[in-house]
């Protein structure tokens, strides 16, 4: 089989291709840079070096594979974070279609049932709804749980402070993932390409409320107490704006950790059949976090 991997080598996508390459499969990765391919390309990879917003690159790119894998890549300086994500799914469905894909997995989030409310994740609404106008393709989203990584962004408020803190609610149940697990359920999509019509599938490796990830994660750095603080949205907007980030990306952010706290960012998840959890707890995350927390 023939797969197209976009995002380069980013947490989930080099995994996934290197799963893929080790399976036998023929693996061309779309990246910016060559110099970032170079593990995959040492690995059997072939490079494709351009911009998913050039849609003629994404076509020529794509025709011929047997399947794709999509995401947004992230971005930080769009006027219209929504927007900008928005666009990217209209760019990909476009060239899905003029390529002649038949089968794609595509990257999502929980929360993209959320048309509007959940900051970036309502752009990846819009990234199924572009998709959803595609006939005769078999489309698997993926919607994963919050990242496990997203925490590290807590390690200089803990060194600070001596707290965890956002604005998602102290007893909430959060649902969360690990990269790796993401890119074996994608892997698995892939190589079995069983999947048909249009399909949801949840990928999660753990849930926890934030009391609890501050726990977990304050005793790997030797920090059993360390308390998780609920700011209000406003605080946390602040906090983001004082930490450098640009008033688009603060208020999107403020967004979407008050639907977690009201609880719809993961309505339709809770209303799903359980979906079998990963392999890899928060607890063996914690240990990555005291690693980079202590280096």
């Amino acid at each position: 089989m023939h797969y197209v991997i976009t995002g380069g080598a980013g947490n989930i996508s080099k995994p996934l291709a290197l799963e893929l390459l080790k399976s036998g499969h023929q693996v061309t990765v779309i990246g910016r840079s060559l110099d970032n391919l170079k593990e995959l390309t040492a690995a059997g990879a072939k490079a494709a070096i351009g911009s998913v917003a050039d849609f003629d690159f994404l076509v020529k790119t794509f025709t011929g594979a047997d399947a794709i894998y999509t995401m947004v890549p992230p971005t930080w300086d769009a006027a219209d974070w929504k927007g900008h994500i928005g666009q990217q799914g209209e760019n990909y469905a476009s060239a899905i279609e003029a390529s002649g894909v038949k089968k794609v997995v595509n990257l999502s989030s929980i929360g993209a049932h959320m048309e509007t409310g959940c900051g970036p994740v309502s752009g990846l609404f819009r990234v199924e709804k572009a998709y959803s106008r595609l006939t005769g393709v078999a489309i698997l989203h993926l919607r994963p749980g919050f990242f496990y990584n997203n925490f590290l962004a807590n390690i200089g408020m803990i060194k600070h402070m001596n707290i965890m803190g956002g604005n998602y609610g102290t007893n909430s149940k959060m649902v969360l993932v690990h990269p790796t697990d993401i890119a074996v359920t994608a892997a698995k999509a892939l190589i079995a390409l069983d999947f048909t019509g249009h399909s949801i599938q949840y990928v999660v490796s753990d849930e926890k409320t934030p009391s609890e990830i501050a726990a977990i994660l304050g005793a790997a750095i030797g920090k059993p107490e360390l308390p998780w603080v609920d700011f209000t949205d406003e605080q946390n907007h602040g906090g983001m704006i004082q930490a450098g980030l640009s008033e688009e990306v603060a208020k999107n952010y403020t967004e979407m950790g008050g639907a977690v706290k009201s609880g719809e960012m993961a309505a339709d998840y809770a209303n799903k059949p359980k979906p079998v959890f990963g392999n890899i707890p928060l607890e063996d995350f914690a240990k990555t976090f005291a690693i980079i927390y202590n280096s």
